[in-house]
């Protein structure tokens, strides 16, 4: 599975043929993006798309220097599964 970064829209994609999947964010100050909405199409649900946005947001963040404030309910579950990424959260 293939996760997209579009930096004008601010979000993260997934597209297959079933459908597609987004995490939404939004540009803060000092370097920190809000990871605030994940959503991904009901045939796909349970199909670990959501995770895989999630990784690649995280992905992203460590690569450029960024940190996150997660309000999104998703990505505050899934960093509970995934305690190395907590370092980027502020």
């Amino acid at each position: 599975m293939t996760v997209d970064h579009d930096p004008a829209t601010h979000q993260f994609t997934v597209t297959l043929p079933e459908g597609g999947g987004s995490l939404r964010y939004r540009v803060m100050t000092d370097g920190v993006l809000d990871l605030f909405h994940t959503e991904v199409d009901p045939g796909l649900q349970g199909r670990g798309v959501a995770g895989a946005l999630a990784a690649a947001a995280f992905a992203y963040l460590r690569a450029n220097g960024l940190k996150a404030k997660v309000t999104c309910p998703f990505v505050k579950k899934w960093l509970e599964r995934h305690p190395e990424e907590r370092d980027l959260v502020v």
